[in-house]
């Protein structure tokens, strides 16, 4: 059955009913076979394969990618997708007052209420029907880039203004097999290289599955306490700079207009992502990763127990890996520049800002009080200061992770963390520069170059 086109803030309260089933290694999964036995359905538990997985490394989750790929690679590449079936016969109950009564959906009402009259204009289509439709899309614009020898294309050029190609919600609710996508890509790819297909060409699929396993039988991977594999952070409490990141009132436009737009639509880029989070947490604001995990669960429309709850640990609390903390590249006003380097996103989802000069649009802060004018925006009053000094708080916060790392003497204990510099950029999408290294500073050579790529 096909989802009708459904207002964010109500796709957004179903998305909040299953998260509940994500969690497949609890006691939900038994009340689902329960179910599934009752009804004489067959139950596919995909998540099987993880634990096959995890025995092939030892009976513990591989707690860095490097390492799942490792395990993944002696065990093979998934199966095949199966054939389509042919169309059941089904017996449909007859279309009556009382089937009606009895069967028919509830109005959109009874699910949510918006929190804006502009959460009303977004609508997404559910369903297999719009599944199949974007993967076709999606596959398409994979095979021309395979032609011109682009791999990873979403992630080589990030459009943080088109419509959504990673096809994450469509997964995250089971409208479209994992499998097909898998595969549908690296054939595409073998039938254009001519070559071998590599685990690069779906990074990001197996970057969710990696995740998907690190969460099995750990009831307790979205937080902090009693999480055998995140570090415990003496986080700040900061219910006033809190509510600022989460209400798009940072002072900072491109973090603003990440989290507005995920506030507006229920989903961000990749690119976006990572800003808020590490903004929130190591970046700038120290604040618990748990909470802005609360915040992703309750907008984006593709969330995921295990996958967010992966994201958010790998980003802030988990690694210490220096790159992670470089001032430079993680710069909330130099990151939005290297990704929007027009500043078309910002000025969509910041609109006060629409007339400010580029030259100011990442930091207006700086814009002498006659250009603020002009552009009709005054800080401090149409728009907020910064709440916070970057370079005083990321060195700040450097100092307190390397107090950190210090009182594990010789040995941090085993944790989720990245294994290279090198996973950590093209995480970040800072890979258009790579051989040029990370020097952890505010004057880093390699985000300096990698905006000249992009301007």
């Amino acid at each position: 059955m096909e989802m009708l086109p459904v207002p964010i803030s109500v796709a957004l309260t179903v998305g909040a009913f299953f998260m509940i089933a994500s969690r497949i290694w609890t006691s939900s999964s038994v009340v689902v076979a329960g179910c599934s036995t009752a009804l004489k359905v067959m139950l596919l538990r995909s998540y099987e394969n993880r634990f096959w997985i995890i025995e092939e490394n030892g009976g513990s989750p591989p707690l860095t990618y490097s390492l799942f790929i490792e395990v993944v690679q002696r065990l093979g590449p998934p199966p095949h997708p199966l054939k389509k079936p042919g169309s059941p016969n089904w017996n449909s109950t007859p279309v009556t007052e009382e089937s009606q009564q009895k069967y028919s959906l509830k109005p959109l009402e009874h699910f949510a209420t918006p929190e804006c009259p502009e959460q009303k204009k977004k609508h997404w289509i559910g369903g297999e029907t719009r599944a199949l439709e974007l993967y076709e899309m999606r596959i398409k614009y994979e095979e021309e880039a395979f032609k011109s020898d682009v791999v990873m294309v979403n992630q080589y050029n990030p459009k943080l203004l088109d419509p959504p190609l990673s096809l994450s919600g469509y997964l995250r609710f089971g409208a479209l097999s994992i499998r097909k996508f898998y595969w549908g890509v690296h054939d595409i790819y073998q039938e254009i290289t001519r070559k071998s297909s590599q685990n690069h060409v779906t990074a990001q699929l197996i970057w969710r599955e990696y995740f998907y396993t690190m969460s099995v039988g750990n009831t307790n991977f979205a937080q902090m306490d009693n999480n055998p594999i995140c570090l415990k952070i003496n986080w700040y409490k900061d219910e006033e700079k809190f509510k600022a990141w989460a209400n798009s009132k940072t002072g900072f436009p491109w973090i603003d207009a990440c989290m507005r737009q995920l506030f507006l639509e229920g989903w961000i880029h990749q690119v976006c992502r990572h800003a808020v989070s590490c903004f929130l947490t190591r970046g700038d604001l120290w604040i618990s990763w748990e909470e802005g995990l609360q915040v992703f669960f309750k907008y984006l429309i593709d969330a995921d127990w295990s996958v967010c709850s992966g994201n958010w640990m790998w980003v802030s609390s988990s690694a210490f890996e220096k790159f992670l903390q470089c001032p430079s590249c993680f710069c909330p006003v130099n990151y939005g520049r290297r990704m929007d380097p027009q500043g078309y996103y910002v000025r969509k989802y910041v609109p006060v800002l629409a007339k400010m000069p580029l030259r100011y649009l990442f930091n207006p802060s700086s814009a002498p009080l006659e250009v603020q004018k002009k552009a009709g925006c005054i800080i401090g009053k149409d728009y907020p200061a910064p709440i916070v000094n970057h370079k005083v708080v990321s060195a700040r916060n450097k100092a307190s992770m390397e107090e950190i790392v210090s009182r594990f003497l010789s040995k941090v204990p085993s944790h989720c963390a990245p294994s290279q510099e090198e996973e950590i950029t093209d995480f970040a999408w800072l890979d258009a520069v790579p051989d040029v290294k990370c020097d952890s500073s505010d004057k880093c050579r390699k985000a300096e170059m990698y905006y000249d790529t992009m301007a």
